[in-house]
């Protein structure tokens, strides 16, 4: 029976942290939604699990839907046994002025009967560090990096009490590097301290050892929230990690489908498209005929398994940002909803017609194709990168039950050759 239950806000950031959970001895089942953990196969894996991470796509939903959702995984993991619990959030703190990491983390503590937690994005290993309560990437403020041009949650302030502040009803404080640094006795009776009681904190770690340290300092909290570093201390009762065993075979027919806008992302189709087969999605061959455009995409994927099947074909949204400028005709679908419906779409069509593995990028395309698929449970496969993973997918779309590889990739996250090496660690 599980005992740790997480809320990932997406689900790209609910591999990234069964990852690490996985890497540390817990036997972990990712659930796609509250109710995966209580219907039929869904009961039996989370009932075998020593960690649950529920995935949601609440990041940039509406807040009260983000809420509302977020509730009710966290009523499902206490009703599977779970009593301590980790809202997990992007590293780069990814929300709007409203929400949704402010409102979601106070809900959790008001429906927990608790009044602190803390805020800990740091994720050293993908360059996300927090110094005197400023979010750094890859060394620069989190307002210079690239997500500042994010589409959906542009990020231009590095403060994250300036952040936090307007979206929680709680007061935001700070523990810095130096409390940090003096071990986790310190740090605990530095976060156990009066003026602290009803805070969300914001603690400073800048390195894996600081991650551990603060894991160990807030064992006594019930909710912790963060970035998947902070899963560095939480050991658990098994000495290796128990990975699933791949659901496809090698040569059996792959595809990379990517949605996101990210600097690395763009980075990593330019790669991509020097050494594999590749189509772009057309946003007005879309509007006008969705049907017929996607049946297109499908139909080259399907070639260019035919012509050489190690190389699975790149079907992408993005390579330039002014991608992103081009005005929708009045009343017409936004851009990023038509890009995660035709992915998602893509992604049934070519299960059906034979593809056993999938690597999709951006947090919101996983999401839709994830859902389209009907995937109820992902066990951990082999890990790709800091962050990013294979994982066993079963799930059922258009009237059959399938298992598939499924790699769920964040936008920011992966070095430039990730879609063309991916593969070998499935072979």
């Amino acid at each position: 029976m599980p005992t740790l239950g997480a809320i990932a806000d997406d689900f790209t950031g609910a591999t990234d942290l069964a990852t690490m959970l996985v890497a540390r001895g817990h036997r972990t089942v990712v659930a796609v939604g509250p109710d995966a953990c209580s219907d039929g196969r869904g009961e039996a894996a989370v009932r075998d699990a020593d960690a649950v991470v529920v995935a949601l796509k609440s990041r940039t939903a509406p807040v009260e839907e983000a809420v509302g959702t977020s509730l009710a995984a966290l009523r499902a993991l206490r009703a599977s046994g779970c009593e301590r619990f980790y809202f997990k959030y992007c590293s780069t703190f990814d929300s709007t002025p409203r929400g949704n990491i402010g409102p979601v983390a106070d809900a959790l503590l008001a429906e927990l009967g608790e009044h602190r937690t803390v805020v800990v994005p740091s994720f050293p290993a993908t360059g996300r560090t927090v110094r005197d309560g400023l979010l750094f990437v890859h060394g620069e403020s989190l307002e210079d990096s690239p997500m500042r041009h994010h589409p959906l949650t542009p990020m231009r302030d590095s403060h994250l009490g300036r952040l936090l502040t307007p979206q929680t009803g709680h007061p935001v404080r700070l523990v810095g590097l130096d409390t940090v640094r003096e071990g986790s006795d310190a740090l605990r009776t530095a976060l156990d301290a009066p003026e602290l009681a009803e805070a969300l904190v914001v603690v400073d770690a800048v390195s894996d050892d600081d991650l551990v340290t603060v894991s160990a300092a807030t064992a006594h909290l019930t909710l912790v929230t963060g970035a998947a570093g902070l899963a560095l201390g939480l050991t658990g009762p098994h000495t290796e990690a128990a990975r699933a065993t791949p659901a496809s075979r090698p040569g059996d027919p792959g595809v990379v489908l990517s949605g996101s806008a990210s600097s690395a992302t763009r980075a990593q189709v330019a790669h991509a498209r020097a050494h594999l087969p590749h189509r772009k999605l057309d946003l007005n061959a879309l509007r006008v005929d969705f049907t017929g455009t996607v049946a297109g995409l499908v139909a080259f994927a399907r070639r260019a398994w035919d012509d050489d099947p190690a190389k699975p074909p790149l079907i992408y949204a993005v390579d330039d940002l002014g991608d992103l400028e081009q005005e929708a005709p009045h009343q017409a679908t936004p851009a990023s909803e038509l890009v995660e419906l035709a992915l998602a779409t893509c992604a049934t069509d070519l299960v059906a017609a034979g593809a056993r593995r999938l690597l999709v990028a951006g947090g919101e395309t996983s999401g839709a194709v994830v859902t389209a698929l009907g995937i109820r449970t992902l066990a951990i496969g082999t890990p790709i990168a800091p962050g990013v993973t294979w994982a066993r997918a079963e799930g059922r779309a258009q009237g059959r039950d399938h298992a598939v590889d499924l790699a769920l990739k964040s936008g920011n996250f992966g070095d430039t050759a990730i879609f063309t090496e991916a593969w070998s660690a499935l072979a």
